[in-house]
């Protein structure tokens, strides 16, 4: 049950990560039912809840809240249970082992042994189920790349940067500074001296490996989070960095947006396609997914979800790739089909959309809708609608600078 834990030291001092759900019944509201018999009105207590998930973040919601967070936390357990067990029988860096590459390149089947091939199997399915969050700093390294990307470089790299650019002030320092003391206000070590200082090194550190990207708002929360699981500066600075590199498409976060523009044209394609019913209610409406997806994208859905469903998007996206962000959003979409077909207002519609997000505690909800029900997406195809929709995005954002140098020079 939702209880309080002993804290455990880590890296930074960073909170603790066991299963601490701690609650405190805060409020309590009646609500009016009718009664079917005689017409009379039923008032019916319900109470609002307070309490810190996995990670430390306050959630406030209602009893059913808890009793789905009770249940996702067994499913944690037993799934733990599964990995140990795995661990145990064929050893403890199984899932280290080379890997079919999740989007189709690198070692050809033909030419991996079977032993490989059943464990890229195995992996691929346990990681949809969840990865114990006491291995998944150990696991995103590996499955993701990091830790290869990381070999690549001496083994001071990180320090070394961090060294380099202390008191350096660029435009992206300013950004980061002025962004840092936004970035979840509330997380109790997030919003403390040592939380920002740590924040602001990875930030500030990645802002000058790569000049190009810089920084952009949304990365905050991607490294906040990373900060949370990876539980060291360092192995946070280098999710970062494979995720910004290898994960996501080019350009998503340089100055113009260029690659964040292509994904929303991509998303609003394959909505017509996946969820056609919605796709031209939204559009009768005159709705522009972007108007919630940018966000999405931009901060890997760490801003509408609750933490651990987010993490559990972000195991798979270690693993499978970049459509996993267009899964989860067609799924969110997909969830509230009939209440969205409903509604006539644009308000209307982004309040479904957000509301849906934060309430979605059970993760398993989710990917079951982003993996069964949405059908088949494969990397390849995502591929193809970026080099459909690019053309049409740069000449946009061409078309937008020739339009603001005019009339500058006015």
């Amino acid at each position: 049950m939702f209880r309080p834990q002993p804290q455990r030291e880590i890296s930074h001092v960073f909170p603790s990560l066991m299963a601490q759900w701690r609650n405190t019944i805060t409020t309590t509201k009646s609500t009016t039912k009718i009664s079917p018999q005689n017409g009379n009105s039923l008032r019916t207590p319900s109470c609002s809840v307070k309490f810190q998930d996995l990670y430390d973040f306050t959630v406030e919601g209602n009893i059913d809240d808890v009793n789905v967070l009770n249940e996702v936390e067994e499913r944690v357990r037993r799934q733990g249970k599964v990995w140990w067990a795995l661990e145990a029988s064929k050893g403890a860096n199984w899932y280290l082992q080379p890997q079919i590459s999740s989007n189709g390149e690198g070692i050809s089947v033909a030419s991996l042994k079977l032993s490989v091939l059943a464990n890229t199997i195995a992996l691929k399915k346990l990681i949809r189920k969840g990865i114990p969050p006491a291995l998944r700093p150990k696991v995103w390294l590996s499955v993701s790349g990091a830790t290869k990307k990381r070999s690549t470089v001496p083994e001071s790299y990180y320090n070394d940067l961090i060294m380099a650019t202390k008191g350096k002030v660029t435009p992206s320092t300013k950004q980061i500074d002025h962004d840092i003391p936004r970035t979840f206000p509330t997380h109790p070590w997030l919003d403390t001296p040592e939380g920002q200082a740590s924040l602001r090194r990875v930030l500030v550190g990645y802002s000058f490996r790569d000049s190009e990207v810089g920084y952009c708002q949304g990365l905050n929360y991607v490294a906040a989070l990373l900060l949370l699981v990876m539980r060291t500066e360092e192995d946070a600075f280098w999710m970062l960095a494979v995720l910004l590199e290898n994960v996501l498409v080019n350009d998503c976060y340089t100055d113009n947006l260029s690659g964040c523009h292509v994904e929303q044209r991509v998303f609003k394609d394959l909505l017509s396609k996946k969820c056609p019913r919605i796709a031209a209610h939204l559009e009768a409406l005159g709705f522009d997914v972007s108007l919630v997806a940018t966000e999405w994208f931009l901060c890997l859905f760490s801003k509408c979800l609750p933490s651990e469903t987010t993490l559990r998007v972000w195991d798979v996206l270690f693993n499978e790739g970049a459509k996993v962000l267009f899964q989860v959003a067609l799924a969110i979409f997909k969830m509230k089909e009939e209440d969205l077909l409903k509604v006539h207002q644009i308000g209307d519609v982004i309040n479904i959309l957000h509301t849906t997000g934060h309430n979605l505690y059970d993760p398993d909800e989710l990917l079951t809708v982003a993996f069964e029900k949405i059908g088949s997406l494969t990397t390849n195809t995502i591929t193809k609608q970026r080099k459909k929709q690019e053309p049409t995005v740069m000449a946009e954002l061409d078309q937008r600078l020739r339009r603001l140098g005019s009339l500058n020079l006015k």
